[in-house]
């Protein structure tokens, strides 16, 4: 056992979980996700928000299994290496805005951390602004923990507390399993399907939940994290997460190229717009959120699934946050920033800003 610990903790520890989630992202694109969208846990979770009703988009409704498998795959690595600690009590409102506002940038964008690596590495140079806006707001996050901002701590709390957001991850799994898709409906039984469009496109939903419970185990053990990659860079000029991240970008590459899916330009990429300045804005906005809450879009899954009720609410916040961006027009789609997009980026960096500067600690 403390040899996998010692593994997991070490650079190439790091770097091989960085390398099976690029390589696997990739081949979920080819076994039947969207394109460039081979794990993409923003774009994942909001059709999930589709799929049981939160939002109408008929385009993104389903219910990926890989979700699931995350937040399942990290409770078990918990359990298994004693590390599954129920917690709950920073700032629980507070992560749940932050975690709306998240998605909110994300979907201006068009993806998380995860998606703008993967779709650089299918050769969408859309992305490279998203990268860029990521990191720019992860570095204002970084001055704000500097100036000691802090949700306070959270505390022990009773085991069902922990067990709550697996729970309701296997309810959803019985959900999908009780009421499958009809061919050509959009509605079977209770759960909401796309029948065009990217909540149409799926690998197999076995394929799914396998990596998807894998690459939740692995995370776990490494502590994987895009946004904790930046801030360490900047923080404390630490290169270990970074080379996680850099080897999912790589290996994800490689892949693509073996697949033929590389497909360098700007236009015409899958799910994705042209609209560069609002491509940049929409990731500093989720950058600085993420930095707030303390982790990326997946890293709050996997929190949760070792008991983390903070990250769940921050991951019941991201679902409110699709159902809002895509009930009142600030989503963005291939054809560019939803209606209401521009201003839902510009009070969104405001409220951040505003949480930034009101939640620093007085130092006597």
């Amino acid at each position: 056992m403390s040899a996998w610990r010692d593994f997991f903790a070490s650079r190439l520890g790091i770097i091989s979980v960085g390398a099976f989630i690029g390589v696997f992202a990739s081949l979920l694109q080819k076994w039947g996700n969207p394109g460039n969208m081979g794990i993409c846990v923003a774009c994942m979770e909001r059709d999930v928000a589709g799929a049981i009703g939160f939002h109408r988009a008929a385009m993104v409704q389903y219910l990926r299994p890989e979700i699931i498998g995350f937040v399942l795959g990290a409770m078990a690595a918990a359990f298994i290496f004693r590390e599954f600690r129920p917690r709950a009590g920073s700032a629980p409102i507070v992560r749940f805005v932050l975690g709306m506002l998240a998605m909110i940038g994300a979907l201006v964008f068009l993806g998380c951390p995860w998606r703008a690596l993967l779709r650089l590495a299918g050769g969408d140079g859309n992305a490279i602004l998203g990268l860029l806006g990521l990191v720019g707001g992860v570095w204002i996050g970084t001055l704000f923990l500097k100036g000691s901002y802090n949700l306070g701590r959270n505390q022990s709390t009773f085991a069902s507390g922990g067990w709550l957001l697996p729970i309701i991850m296997l309810g959803l799994l019985a959900l999908r399993l009780v009421f499958p898709q009809i061919p050509d409906k959009d509605l079977s039984g209770i759960i909401f399907y796309s029948v065009k469009g990217p909540g149409a496109q799926f690998a197999p939903l076995p394929v799914s939940l396998a990596v998807g419970l894998a690459v939740g185990f692995l995370a776990q053990r490494s502590r994987f994290c895009t946004m904790g990659a930046i801030r360490d860079l900047v923080l404390f000029r630490q290169m270990h997460l970074l080379s996680g991240m850099l080897a999912l970008l790589v290996a994800a590459f490689l892949v693509n190229l073996i697949l033929g899916q590389f497909k360098p330009g700007f236009a015409g990429q899958p799910v994705a717009h042209t609209m560069g300045l609002w491509n940049f804005a929409g990731m500093v906005v989720a950058g600085l959120a993420f930095t707030l809450a303390g982790g990326c879009p997946g890293r709050q899954l996997f929190l949760a699934g070792e008991g983390d009720g903070d990250a769940a609410v921050f991951v019941l916040g991201m679902l409110v946050g699709a159902a809002v961006s895509h009930n009142f027009g600030l989503a963005s789609s291939p054809a560019g920033v939803g209606p209401y997009g521009i201003h839902a980026v510009l009070l969104s960096l405001a409220a951040l800003l505003f949480i930034g500067f009101t939640m620093r600690q007085k130092t006597s």
